[in-house]
């Protein structure tokens, strides 16, 4: 699982690339994750516009990260979900649970409100 970390207006960006399958990587993702809620940084975006493909391991990291950020306050709102990920989304019922944007600006945008 490849991302990177940026930060606009006191809000991370996680920009995520390839495919989202969890493993060794997710662990440090999650150390990531636990790292910005000690540092007080929980309005988070998870850019989904350069994932090729998402399992359930994938989706379980994502689910993972948006409780922990949502006990400490914050939230994890994903945006650039291709047609095939927001499938994904539909079907698992995920849909409902994160607050989605089609591009990244409208999810920022969204912790100014």
């Amino acid at each position: 699982m490849n991302y990177s970390l940026s930060e606009q207006y006191n809000t991370v960006i996680i920009s995520f690339k390839g495919k989202a399958m969890g493993g060794p990587s997710s662990v440090k993702y999650m150390d990531e994750i636990k790292s910005l809620i000690e540092k007080g940084k929980t309005n988070v975006v998870g850019d989904l516009s350069k994932v090729n493909f998402m399992n359930s391991s994938g989706l379980g990291i994502l689910i993972t990260s948006l409780t922990s950020l949502r006990k400490a306050g914050g939230d994890l709102r994903i945006c650039g979900a291709s047609d095939r990920i927001e499938s994904l989304l539909m079907v698992t019922k995920l849909i409902t649970v994160f607050k989605h944007f089609k591009t990244l600006d409208e999810a920022v945008e969204s912790y100014q409100e």
